[in-house]
């Protein structure tokens, strides 16, 4: 058994136990009950829940949310639509969040999937500083997919706010 303080009792009775929780107006729970011989603690469960509550609402808190922006491409993409789609991927990336990005096939593309995959190769290129292959390509269908990660070390930017000016100047 296991004291209020957490120090060692000693092997005690069930009886005795059970005493010493009522004098001290605590709870016996077993906590080891594979151990041999069980081991039993005295404490105040209903804290013990309230802090354990506490600590994983505490801990899904500081969970981080990851977030997945899909941008969709086709294999014949003009030079213009090109750059403002990497542009868009960029600034996910820089947001901290993956990217997923989807080549279209539609009739005849579909029997040329190597230029999907050049064109995903050329974006993971262009965009490699900022964040690495996830998945590589791979065709699903009529769509090749392939997923970007920001790099690990890369600090999300978030919405800088502009200084207001004081009213009262």
């Amino acid at each position: 058994m296991v004291g209020p303080n957490g120090e060692q009792v000693g092997i005690v009775r069930i009886e005795d136990a059970l005493r010493l929780a009522q004098e001290a107006d605590l709870d016996l729970v077993e906590v080891a009950p594979q151990a041999r011989p069980p081991v039993c603690k005295l404490m105040d469960y209903g804290k013990f829940k309230y802090e354990s509550a506490q600590k994983a609402r505490e801990s899904r808190r500081n969970q981080v949310l990851t977030v997945i922006k899909e941008q969709k491409l086709r294999p014949k993409i003009d030079p213009h639509d090109y750059e403002t789609k990497k542009r868009a991927v960029v600034r996910f990336l820089e947001h901290g969040n993956k990217v997923k990005i989807t080549i279209m096939f539609r009739g005849r593309e579909q029997s040329r999937p190597e230029l999907g995959y050049r064109l995903l190769q050329r974006l993971a290129d262009d965009v490699a500083e900022l964040g690495v292959i996830e998945s590589s390509p791979k065709q699903d269908g009529r769509n090749m997919i392939m997923v970007l990660a920001p790099h690990k070390n890369a600090k999300p930017k978030t919405k800088a706010t502009t200084p207001q000016p004081d009213p009262a100047e």
